[in-house]
């Protein structure tokens, strides 16, 4: 077979997520490299395919989005796990509930009840909401459709409800995760007087749109603000998962798994980080970590993991101080407005004022 016709073979099977195809025009491909004694190539294609085998049949082939909603969400490979995540048992069990019902569908439905497919995320940012929907995407195979508001939102009447309405038209075509990050974008209070009429219509749109979707599309909405959302969108969700910032134990774990990664000792327990960096969201940690990792890169064996974490935590202190921590380093350091303020008042009067008065 000629090699456009591997190419046009290829590009197929990539296309209809035709698995044994695509090994078969890869490996075709392989042995005529090999042929041609270009076995660089050949080895790389032959990785290629081992990771392929290892994701397994979990791996979900991409989806081409019809032109009538391709401005309006995007596709994201789903690569992160659940048991990737550090999550409380509360929220883990509910996820490996929700996970198990949609895999059972059928039974469920064979008894007249049908899966829960609403899932409500809420807590502060940076606290895993969007890797736990790639997640639940992952876990059930499907593919995870992220709403991009910066098409979704028009500035015309009715605009905004009738790009919504082609996402969840869509949605309904297909199983997979429909991912609604900063919900209360378009999912505010009706009552609140600040808003125009045209947010309650797209509201109003909105809830009727969520309860007409099949069971097995799975919608996750996620917010930092619950308190914004209207009150009968609280009442659409049958999952409602609370995602704090970390406790120590949480913390503590996750440093175990960062820790684990390297060889030599780095001369921190993850007792010790996980106090250092109290109060921080996943998000922190983890860019703490990625900035460990950097250093050690670019230092190419001339830093050790230790010093590579003493200089991170050196960095990193001043953004997790306690509010008593702050308050006494403030306390520390000379009130110079204070005494601006007084030294003006004085003048004002005709006086001297004194550089410090007494208390401070």
């Amino acid at each position: 077979m000629s090699r456009s016709d591997l190419l046009i073979k290829l590009v197929e099977a990539g296309a209809q997520g035709d698995r044994p195809m695509l090994r078969r025009t890869v490996e075709a491909i392989v042995a005529e490299e090999r042929a041609k004694q270009h076995h660089t190539l050949a080895n790389r294609l032959t990785g290629a395919l081992a990771v392929m085998d290892k994701a397994g049949p979990r791996a979900v082939a991409a989806t081409y989005l019809p032109d009538r909603v391709r401005d309006y969400i995007t596709e994201v490979p789903a690569r992160r796990t659940l048991d990737e995540l550090i999550l409380s048992e509360t929220v883990r069990q509910a996820c490996d509930e929700l996970i198990a019902e949609q895999r059972s569908g059928n039974l469920l439905r064979a008894h007249g009840l049908e899966p829960r497919h609403r899932v409500m995320l809420s807590g502060p940012p940076g606290n895993g909401k969007t890797s736990l929907a790639e997640a639940l995407a992952e876990a059930l195979s499907v593919p995870f459709l992220v709403v991009r508001y910066e098409s979704i939102i028009g500035s015309y009447l009715g605009e905004t409800a009738t790009r919504l309405k082609r996402v969840f038209d869509y949605a309904r075509t297909t199983p997979c995760v429909l991912f609604f990050d900063e919900f209360d974008a378009v999912g505010k209070e009706r009552g609140d007087i600040h808003e125009t009429g045209e947010i309650k219509r797209v509201v109003s749109s909105l809830l009727l749109q969520v309860d007409d979707l099949p069971a097995y599309t799975v919608i996750v909405c996620a917010t930092n603000h619950p308190e914004l959302l209207d009150r009968a969108v609280w009442r659409r969700f049958q999952l409602r998962l609370d995602l704090p910032n970390p406790d120590q134990k949480q913390l503590k774990e996750w440093f175990e798994r960062f820790l684990h990664q390297f060889d030599d000792s780095s001369g921190f327990s993850s007792s010790t980080l996980s106090a250092s960096l109290s109060g921080a969201s996943f998000a922190d940690v983890e860019q703490f970590g990625l900035d460990i990792r950097r250093r050690l890169v670019m230092a190419m064996g001339d830093m050790s993991t230790k010093e590579a974490i003493s200089r991170q935590l050196a960095l990193w202190a001043h953004r997790f101080k306690t509010p008593t921590q702050a308050q006494d380093e403030h306390a520390d350091r000379p009130p110079v407005a204070k005494v601006q303020t007084r030294k003006r008042r004085k003048k004002a009067e005709g006086g001297e004022a004194p550089l410090f008065e007494d208390g401070i």
